[in-house]
C-alpha cells in the first residue's frame, strides 16, 4: 500500500502512518529534513526542540560525530558478516560492554534488530529454557494491561494496549494479564507513587488459576512508557520478583525505553533494585541511528542450552542481521558517547529540575495528572466527550507549530528529551508546552 494523496496544510498523517510513496510532498512544513543535537530542522527551515528523543531512542541527541564516524569506518571495512556459525569481533566487544554496564546477574547477550524482535526473542528463550530443563508444560505468558511490548505477534499477545489486540487478535494462545498500575489516588505524584504494590498480588491468583507448572514467564516494563508513562508503585516490582522466584517463573523486564540512562541508571533494574532473569533492549542501544536490539540473560539461562555437542545448534532462533557489524559499530560508539559525557546517570542529576518544571503545569486547563521519573514525564489531559485523543492531538499540532516536538498517546502527552538537554532547554520545552495547554480547547 502507498499513501498517494497530497498532505493538506495541517495534515500530520505522515507522522502517524507508515505507508508512504514518492508522491508525498517533501516540501510539507510537517516534514523533518535535518537534525543536530537537541533540534530537528523542518522543510521550511524551522528549528524544533526535540522533547521525545526521537521516539524514546536518541538519548545522546542527534547526529553525534563519534557515532557517525564509527558507522562510516565499519561500513568501509566490513559491511556484513553472517551471524550463523560465524562471528566478528565487534559483536563480542559490544556484548562485553553491555554486560559491563548491566545489572550484576546479567551475563550474555542475544542480538535482535528492534524492540519488537527483542521481546519475541525473550519469549522464545523462555519457552526453550523450560523445555530443555524438562519443564515443557511451562508455555503460558503473563503480561500486563496497558503494557506495550512491540508489534510482533508475541509482543501484542503479552501486551495490553487495546487497539493492538483488537485489530490483530492474539496470536499466542495461553496469555493472561495483570492489572495495570494507573490509580487515581496517585494523581500528581512526584516520582514513585505510594499506592498500588498490592496489584502485584494478582499474580498469585493467576498462578492458582493456571498452575505454576504451566507458566513460563512474566513480562513487564519497569516503567510503562508507550501507554503514557505509568510509574511502578513502591514495592510493586519487588513483589513480582518474589512471586515469580517462588514459583519458578522467569521475570522479563522490557527495557526498550528505560534502558541506557532514561531514568538515571544504565538500566531501570539497577535504579529500582530489582533483578529480572532477562532484559530486552533496543532504541538507545545505538542512539536510534541503526536498528538494533538485544536480550540480556543470566548465565543460568544461557548455560541451560549448552549441553549438546559442539556442532549442534543450541537455540533454533536468530536473525539475518543479528549483530550486524555496522550496528555493532554504532552501538560501541554510542556507549562511548554515553560514558564520556556521563549520560547514563545524567537523568538523575536533572531529575529535580525536570520534576519541578513538569509539575509547574498543574492547574492549567484540562490537566488531570502529571507523572515523572528520571528524565521522562507525562501530562494527562481530560478527554473531550466522544472524541478520545483529540485534545492531546490538538496539543501535539500546536506544540509542533510552537517549535517543540512532543509525543501523545490517547490524551496523554509524553516527554522524554535527549539526555543532553540543558536546564534552559527544559524551561523552554515546558514553558512552550504551558502556552500550548492554555490555548487548547
Amino acid at each position: 500500500m502507498a499513501l498517494d494523496r497530497k498532505p493538506a496544510p495541517n495534515d500530520l498523517s505522515a507522522f502517524w502512518m507508515p505507508f508512504t510513496s514518492n508522491r508525498q510532498f517533501k516540501s510539507s512544513p510537517r516534514m523533518l529534513v535535518g537534525a543536530k543535537d537537541m533540534h530537528y530542522t523542518t522543510s521550511d527551515g524551522r528549528q524544533v526542540l526535540d522533547g521525545t528523543a526521537g521516539l524514546w531512542c536518541c538519548n545522546a541527541g542527534h547526529c553525534r560525530p563519534k557515532i557517525n564516524e564509527a558507522i562510516a569506518a565499519q561500513a568501509a571495512e566490513m559491511d556484513y558478516a553472517p551471524a550463523f556459525q560465524m562471528g566478528h569481533p565487534a559483536a563480542f566487544e559490544l556484548a562485553n560492554r553491555l554486560i559491563d554496564i548491566a545489572p550484576d546477574n546479567m551475563a550474555h547477550v542475544f542480538y535482535a534488530n528492534s524492540g519488537s524482535e527483542s521481546v519475541d526473542t525473550a519469549l522464545k528463550i523462555a519457552l526453550a529454557y523450560h523445555r530443555v530443563r524438562g519443564e515443557g508444560t511451562r508455555t503460558r505468558f503473563i503480561g500486563r494491561e496497558r503494557g506495550y511490548h512491540g508489534v510482533g505477534f508475541g509482543g501484542i499477545s503479552v501486551g495490553g494496549i487495546v487497539n493492538n489486540r483488537r485489530f490483530f487478535g492474539t496470536a499466542l494462545g495461553g496469555t493472561d494479564h495483570l492489572p495495570h498500575t494507573h490509580l487515581p489516588e496517585n494523581a500528581f505524584t512526584k516520582g514513585i507513587p505510594e499506592h498500588g504494590a498490592n496489584l502485584a498480588d494478582d499474580l498469585e491468583r493467576l498462578v492458582t488459576l493456571h498452575g505454576a507448572e504451566n507458566i513460563a514467564a512474566v513480562i513487564v516494563e519497569p516503567m510503562a512508557g508507550s501507554t503514557g508513562v505509568l510509574i511502578p508503585p513502591k514495592g510493586y516490582l519487588e513483589k513480582l520478583r518474589a512471586i515469580t522466584s517462588k514459583h519458578g517463573i522467569l521475570l522479563i523486564f522490557d527495557e526498550v525505553i528505560t534502558g541506557f540512562g532514561r531514568i538515571g541508571a544504565p538500566f531501570a533494574a539497577q535504579k529500582l533494585g530489582v533483578l529480572p532473569d532477562m532484559i530486552t533492549c533496543a532504541k538507545g542501544l545505538t542512539n536510534g541511528v541503526i536498528p538494533m536490539g538485544g536480550v540480556l540473560t543470566t548465565a543460568e539461562i544461557h548455560d541451560a542450552f549448552m549441553s549438546g555437542p559442539e556442532h549442534a545448534i543450541e537455540l533454533f532462533h536468530g536473525y539475518t542481521y543479528s549483530g550486524n557489524p555496522v550496528a555493532c559499530a554504532a552501538g560501541l560508539a554510542t556507549l562511548d558517547t554515553y560514558v564520556e559525557e556521563g549520560l547514563l546517570t545524567r537523568a538523575d542529576e536533572l531529575a529535580g529540575k525536570w520534576e519541578d518544571a513538569l509539575h509547574s503545569l498543574k492547574g492549567l486547563p484540562h490537566v488531570i495528572d502529571i507523572r515523572n521519573m528520571g528524565l521522562v514525564g507525562a501530562v494527562e489531559l481530560e478527554p473531550i466527550d466522544g472524541q478520545p485523543g483529540k485534545r492531546a492531538f490538538d496539543a501535539f499540532v500546536k506544540a509542533f507549530e510552537a517549535g517543540i516536538l512532543i509525543r501523545v498517546t490517547g490524551d496523554i502527552i509524553a516527554l522524554s528529551p535527549p539526555l543532553i538537554v540543558s536546564e534552559a532547554q527544559i524551561d523552554e520545552l515546558v514553558g512552550k508546552l504551558a502556552e500550548v495547554l492554555k490555548s487548547v480547547e
